[in-house]
């Protein structure tokens, strides 16, 4: 990490989210597919944060090198984003915990066995909900905390705003879990404001995205500082759910075109993923099943799912953005520079007690 100074938290800012995980700040940097590895990861727990490795894009072996990169370089809390419908998932987990991660972060709903399993582990569950009725679900099947991820939030992404998603999902998990809230923040402000509407801290991705230590390829970070507000759309052309991202000549081509039209590309992208995650044609039909029976999709849905990891790889890593798409939340259009994570942990930190000072 640079020499940045991290300043000393405002009381406020210790919640129950960074006594239980143990991390200095409330912040913590989601597991985006492609961009959260070990580089990313590393830095925001070195600067205090909670920093989730993306291994849904990752080999069961590849995810076992990025922890022990992570590890190498800090003995502070990190975490890993999974799928709930891998495979493997079990394996991973039992990784995890031989390795010591702190938290178990799911893209999707986990099952009450897996939650069970990862808490008697001893490991911090924090599932992704976009609704109070699925953070009730959680609640109820035992997890620790919960990430309540409003429209605003890039990627796939629910309905409600987050100033409203945030004290309902608060409201209905009571005092035990922890809401961390996601949707829209960039800001010290906006922490304060989050810990206002109830939330033990917040999330961000594409603040994280935007910074020196991410892996972007600066010429596709500078298309999403070019975004205005205005420039992002939530479209189900690319996978078959809700995803908001950049609105490009190839998402208008998509928004235009019917899933039969767009089924080549669901197929070829199929078979992409498998070879860069070495799945088998077994598992992928298993995890296709999986995800039709707990997401409700169909089987055209299920299809088209190999889009997303594909064409946002295709953005992320290889730069084309001319084939892929760029997952992003409302928030790119009010950020305008690449700070360092620790830069821009020291200032969210630095502007969320200077605004509890004004307030107080």
């Amino acid at each position: 990490m640079s020499d940045v100074e991290l300043p000393e938290p405002h009381a406020a800012l210790q919640t129950r989210f960074t006594r239980e995980v143990g991390v200095r700040y409330p912040i913590v940097q989601t597991g985006m597919g492609w961009v959260a590895g070990s580089r990313l990861v590393t830095a925001t727990a070195k600067a205090g944060g909670l920093g989730i490795l993306a291994s849904a894009t990752m080999t069961l072996d590849e995810l076992k090198a990025q922890i022990d990169d992570v590890r190498r370089e800090t003995d502070a809390p990190f975490g890993v984003n999974m799928r709930t419908d891998v495979a493997d998932v079990e394996q991973r987990i039992a990784a995890m915990v031989d390795a010591g991660v702190r938290v178990a972060s799911f893209a999707q709903a986990p099952r009450a066995d897996l939650v069970t399993a990862c808490e008697e582990a001893g490991l911090f569950v924090m599932p992704t909900v976009g609704a109070r009725r699925h953070a009730e679900k959680m609640a109820g099947i035992g997890v620790s905390g919960v990430i309540a991820q409003g429209a605003e939030g890039g990627g796939h992404t629910g309905v409600v705003p987050t100033s409203i998603l945030t004290p309902d999902v608060a409201a209905a998990v009571g005092q035990d879990i922890s809401v961390i809230s996601a949707g829209g923040w960039s800001s010290g402000a906006g922490l304060v404001a989050a810990l206002a509407l109830g939330a033990d801290g917040i999330a961000m991705g594409t603040r994280f995205l935007l910074t020196s230590d991410s892996r972007v390829p600066d010429e596709v970070k500078a298309q999403y500082l070019a975004a205005p507000v205005t420039g992002t759309v939530v479209s189900t052309r690319i996978d078959g759910a809700p995803q908001r991202v950049i609105k490009t000549e190839l998402v208008d081509h998509l928004e235009k075109s019917s899933w039969l039209a767009n089924l080549p590309r669901s197929l070829a992208s199929a078979h992409t993923f498998r070879k860069e995650t070495g799945s088998s044609l077994r598992s992928l039909l298993k995890e296709g099943r999986a995800m039709k029976q707990g997401n409700e999709l169909t089987w055209p849905q299920v299809v088209m799912a190999a889009n997303a990891p594909v064409m946002t790889k295709a953005a992320l890593v290889d730069g084309r953005t001319d084939v892929g798409v760029l997952p992003t939340g409302q928030v790119t259009g009010v950020i305008d520079e690449l700070p360092s994570v620790a830069e821009l942990i020291a200032r969210v930190i630095g502007e969320a007690n200077a605004v509890l000072d004004r307030l107080a």
